[in-house]
């Protein structure tokens, strides 16, 4: 790889492939802010990133700084290999990483006024005003002034005026909320996997009893609730959640699953100063808490590679007893 550390003034397309870059890629004049970037491959940006529209053609990419794209941040379909933005990305306009084979890790937040994600891994949130998800992992949350698409896909939680989805769809959080009733295509399925047992899946262990996956049937799940804000003007929201029913989360040291650690190890990413593992029950440790490792993990969920299996989520009243009496 080449190694640059200045990029030369005047150029309306700076094109790299098989470079470090040094520094910042930032305007110096206003006829800079008109500056296009195009990465074809095997690139390595140090610094923080301003570009007026921002092509991705192939990864390996990684960002170490801040991206910011004032019309469009696009990652080619075709990309191949892990494209890798460590800081946060935001657009003026739009963000498009519909990926068919690579990949692309967003390690912070994203934003955009409209964010087409397929095949991508966000360690933080994305707030946009539509949202459209595709066979990726957002450990944050979705949060659209407008509309949410999703099809198959994990989420902490979601909040927009508009939701439709279809496919198989996970929660990292109890609950998720829209203005209007969500759109389900036929067999859409969601589940909550806020007391899976994420800890031990990830060690290669077996889960822990009274752990798992819990079905979320988006009708009888749902509750209808009234805002009312200072002006007294009304708002009815609906929230989708497991917490109308008795969970057994009652029965269980939710702290002893470890979930928490695998969340956060991914989000706070390049700020961990030391890379830390979980200990396994025979004296080992598990893999490395890597993005890299979290994301394949992650995946490995959402394709069905790693199970979880299905809890009822409610406690039978002789385990209440046993409990409390």
């Amino acid at each position: 790889m080449r190694e640059m550390t200045e990029i030369r003034l005047g150029e309306s397309i700076v094109g790299l492939k098989d470079n470090i870059v040094k520094t910042n890629i930032l305007p110096r004049t206003s006829a800079e802010l008109d500056r296009d970037i195009n990465l074809q491959g095997n690139v390595l940006v140090e610094g923080a990133v301003y570009a007026r529209n921002l092509i991705i053609d192939s990864g390996p990419a990684e960002f170490n700084g801040a991206v910011y794209a004032h019309n469009e941040l696009h990652i080619k379909n075709d990309s191949r290999d892990t494209v890798f933005f460590k800081k946060a990305v935001a657009t003026n306009d739009s963000i498009v990483s519909l990926l068919i084979s690579g990949r692309c890790i967003y390690g912070a937040d994203v934003n955009g006024n409209s964010v087409k994600l397929k095949n991508c891994f966000v360690c933080g949130s994305i707030f946009a005003d539509e949202i459209q998800l595709e066979n990726s992992v957002v450990l944050g949350g979705c949060f659209a002034s407008k509309k949410i698409s999703f099809q198959n896909i994990i989420t902490g939680t979601f909040n927009a005026p508009e939701v439709s989805a279809g496919g198989v769809n996970y929660l990292l959080y109890p609950t998720a909320f829209s203005v209007e009733p969500i759109a389900l295509l036929p067999g859409t399925e969601f589940y909550n996997i806020t007391l899976a047992d994420l800890g031990s899946l990830y060690k290669n262990e077996k889960a822990r009893q009274c752990t798992g996956k819990i079905r979320l049937d988006m009708q009888a799940d749902s509750q209808r609730t009234v805002l009312v804000d200072d002006s007294d003007t009304k708002m009815l929201l609906h929230s989708y959640s497991v917490a109308s029913r008795i969970l057994v989360s009652d029965l269980l040291n939710l702290d002893s699953l470890e979930n928490h650690f695998l969340i956060i190890s991914a989000s706070l990413g390049s700020q961990i100063l030391k890379t830390y593992s979980l200990p396994r029950e025979d004296g080992g440790k598990s893999e490395d808490l890597t993005i890299p490792n979290i994301v394949n993990f992650f995946f490995k969920i959402l394709s069905g590679v790693v199970t979880i299996e299905e809890i009822s989520g409610s406690i039978p009243f002789d385990e209440l007893k046993k409990k409390y009496a």
